[in-house]
């Protein structure tokens, strides 16, 4: 390897290695993720098979049964939000 080029690229891969150290030593000072969380984690999901709960298009009547349910976040079909109905059980 020619000597201008040692010269060249050894003070910017020390430069390099010096700001990977500083960073590495820096993120000592923080705090390990998660341990300033103020909210609860989110609860189990609940069995609600037995509740005969669907999300129902408004659109094109596309029916998803839920079996399981945890935090509720409305999915979109078609475009628009599903309605959430609850069926009398065996139909």
């Amino acid at each position: 390897m020619p000597t201008w080029l040692v010269i060249v690229t050894a003070p910017i891969v020390a430069w390099v290695i010096w700001r990977l150290g500083i960073a590495s030593i820096r993120s000592f000072g923080s705090p390990a993720p998660g341990v300033l969380d103020t909210e609860k984690p989110p609860s189990e999901p609940e069995d609600v098979d037995d509740l005969d709960v669907y999300l129902v298009c408004g659109e094109c009547g596309t029916e998803y049964r839920v079996s399981k349910l945890g935090e509720l976040q409305i999915p979109r079909h078609c475009g628009e939000r599903m309605a959430v109905v609850r069926k009398a059980a065996g139909t």
